[in-house]
């Protein structure tokens, strides 16, 4: 009797650290919670990045298969979730509790080297207009103000980094990487004409008599790009144009999603945000740039 009581709580003693270790194991929990809105979501992608992550290049079959994947979940296609599902991406559906607008959101399996990134559609409207965040984590808060952006754009789409920029050796720095699936999300959507803005942070003292940084990068500023720094500038912040100035290293002209829309000939912004903007919050910044519109000429 006794031997039989000690068998049965050594087996019960084996369930139960079984349970306890696959609970902590990261890769084993749901990858999408049904119930986490937007931002919850975002803090929970962004808050396990660092340097130290894993990460590797995708692959160019894996290249190709993300950039099919991709082109049909534009288009709504249950091929698109099929397709990115294979790279490791979990797709739901979903309604912002904020805007009350319909999405659909890709992201990455955690804990693995395939950290490729999160991506968001808004599903009230057409694609209109790429939202960038290239550096989460790295560049303080950039990833808050991609989502706010989001947020006021109908027809927007969200792309955010999968990882540190500095992991990998600086390998998964995909604003100069073009083996990257941000990068293939990025060039699929400026293939279907789509302007592109990209968020970026800096110190204050590398450049502090500005508080943001405006420039097309490789491609030509036209109306959208300076009708963005007039916006700014009305909103009482001091801006650096870089088609106009210059304004150190922060201009942008060796991002590989800028050279793309160059070839391309679609809209490319460039915009680098102090450490003091980024720390007053999105207001200011975001209403401004909504207010320029990139979507028109």
């Amino acid at each position: 009797m006794l031997l039989s009581v000690t068998s049965v709580a050594l087996a019960l003693a084996l369930v139960l650290t079984l349970v306890l270790v696959l609970g902590d194991d990261e890769s084993q929990r749901p990858p999408l919670d049904p119930e986490a809105d937007l931002s919850s979501l975002l803090a929970g992608f962004t808050s396990s990045l660092s340097a130290e992550q894993d990460y590797r290049s995708p692959g160019a079959g894996e290249r190709r298969t993300a950039a099919a994947g991709f082109a049909a979940l534009l288009d709504a296609s249950p091929e698109g979730t099929a397709s990115l599902g294979e790279l490791g991406f979990a797709v739901r559906d979903g309604t912002d509790r904020q805007t009350g607008r319909p999405y659909t959101v890709a992201v990455n399996e955690s804990g693995t080297e395939r950290s490729w990134g999160m991506y968001l559609i808004d599903r009230s409207a057409p694609p209109s207009l790429a939202i960038e965040v290239p550096h989460p984590a790295s560049d303080l808060r950039t990833e808050s103000f991609g989502l706010d952006y989001f947020r006021q754009v109908p027809g927007a789409v969200l792309l955010i980094a999968g990882a540190h920029r500095k992991a990998d050796d600086g390998r998964a720095d995909v604003a100069h990487e073009v083996d990257s699936v941000f990068h293939v999300v990025a060039t699929t959507l400026a293939g279907r004409g789509l302007p592109q803005i990209q968020l970026h942070g800096f110190d204050d003292q590398n450049l502090p008599d500005d508080d943001i940084v405006l420039s097309s990068g490789a491609t030509v500023a036209g109306p959208p790009a300076h009708r963005a720094a007039d916006r700014l500038e009305a909103a009482g912040l001091d801006v650096c144009r870089a088609w106009a100035s210059s304004c150190g290293a922060l201009e942008g002209t060796k991002n590989v999603q800028g050279k793309a829309a160059a070839k391309d000939g679609t809209v490319f912004l460039h915009v680098e945000m102090s450490r003091t903007v980024r720390e007053a919050g999105t207001a200011n910044v975001i209403r401004a740039l909504v207010g320029a519109d990139l979507r028109k000429a």
